[in-house]
C-alpha cells in the first residue's frame, strides 16, 4: 500500500522513542498536575515535527542511502515515493506540528522545536553528517530535544531541571550512535559519511563510548540530587547507567566480537533511556526544587 511507504519514510522507530522522550519530560514539569490536553497536543504536535525532519532527511540522503546496505531499499531512494512528493509530505507534516505546538504550547516549547528542528535538517543532514566528524555531536542536540520541549511545554520555563534533561540526552546520543555506526562500519564507509570510526578507528571510538557513558551516568543522577526525582529514579539511573558502563568496558575483552558488542551496547542505550524516561515521568518531586529547599 502506498500509505505504508510514507509511513515508512517518517521512520516510525525515531517517532516512538522521542513520544515516549517528550511525554517524561512533559510529566516531570507536571509534577502531577497534568493538562491532559496540553499533553496530547505536545506530544502530537512534536511528533508530526520529527516526522517531518525525518521525511527531509530521506531526501537529502537519497544518494548516500542508495550506497548503505540498510537504506537501499527506503522508499525515497527506489522511487516508489517520489522526492517532490516526499518533500511535500514533509513540509506539509512541519506544518501541521508546529501549528499544533504554536496554538497550546508556548514560545520557549516552540523555540527549542524549530531548533532541534533546524540542526536535524539544516545543520546536521546537509552538511556536518558528510562532513565532519563531529556529525554526531551536532546532531545530538537534535536528539536530546524532545524531553525538553515536554517539559517546557508544561512548565512554561527553561530552568536548570531542563537544563540538565539538554546535557543528558545529548550524552546520551554519542555512545548510541557510536555503538550504530561500528556495526554499520561497512555502510558508512562506503557511503563515506566520517562517523568516528570511520574517521579515526574503532579504538578511539570504544574510549569515546567510556567516556560519554560515565559522564552521563554523573548528569543523569542531578535530577534527584536537584531535587527534581526521587530515590526510585536515582536507583533506575544508577542500575541502568553502570551496567551501561559495564558493558561497554566489556569492549576491551581480548578476542571480542565487535559488532555483537556494538549492537549490545546499542541494544541497552535504548533500554537504558526509556527506563529514564519512565522514572522521570512517575518520580517526580510534588514540590519544586527551590520550595523544596526553602522547607527542608
Amino acid at each position: 500500500m502506498k500509505i505504508k511507504r510514507y509511513i515508512n519514510i517518517t521512520k516510525p522507530g525515531i517517532i516512538m522513542g522521542n513520544l515516549i522522550s517528550v511525554a517524561g519530560g512533559f510529566l516531570l514539569a507536571s509534577r502531577g498536575e497534568v493538562d491532559s490536553l496540553l499533553m496530547l497536543m505536545t506530544v502530537l504536535g512534536l511528533s508530526l515535527v520529527v516526522a517531518s525532519g525525518c521525511v527531509l532527511n530521506n531526501c537529502i540522503d537519497t544518494d548516500i542511502d542508495a550506497k548503505m546496505q540498510r537504506t537501499r531499499n527506503r522508499a525515497t531512494v527506489t522511487g516508489d515515493v517520489s522526492i517532490a512528493h516526499a518533500l511535500q509530505f514533509g513540509v506539509a507534516l512541519a506544518v501541521l506540528g508546529f501549528g499544533l505546538l504554536i496554538r497550546y504550547t508556548n514560545s520557549i516549547a516552540v523555540g527549542f522545536a524549530v531548533l532541534g528542528y533546524a540542526v536535524y535538517v539544516g545543520v546536521y543532514s546537509l552538511y556536518m553528517k558528510r562532513k565532519s566528524v563531529y556529525g554526531t555531536l551536532v546532531g545530538s542536540l537534535s536528539g536530546a530535544v524532545p524531553p525538553v520541549v515536554g517539559y517546557c511545554a508544561a512548565s512554561g520555563q527553561f530552568d536548570a531541571g531542563a537544563a540538565i534533561l539538554l546535557l543528558m540526552f545529548s550524552l546520551w546520543q554519542m555512545p548510541h550512535s557510536y555503538a550504530i555506526a561500528i556495526f554499520r562500519f561497512d555502510d558508512y564507509a562506503k557511503a563515506n559519511i566520517p562517523v568516528l570510526p570511520v574517521a579515526k578507528g574503532i579504538a578511539k571510538t570504544k574510549l569515546h563510548i567510556v567516556l560519554y557513558i560515565a559522564v552521563f551516568a554523573i548528569v543523569s543522577a542531578l535530577l534527584p540530587l536537584s531535587g527534581y526525582t526521587g530515590l526510585t529514579f536515582m536507583a533506575v539511573a544508577c542500575v541502568t547507567s553502570l551496567w551501561w558502563l559495564f558493558m561497554a568496558l566489556r569492549g576491551y575483552r581480548k578476542n571480542i566480537e565487535l559488532v555483537v558488542w556494538a549492537r549490545q551496547v546499542f541494544g541497552f542505550s535504548i533500554l537504558t533511556i526509556t527506563a529514564l524516561s519512565i522514572g522521570m515521568a512517575f518520580d517526580f518531586q510534588a514540590l519544586p526544587p527551590s520550595l523544596l529547599v526553602m522547607l527542608s
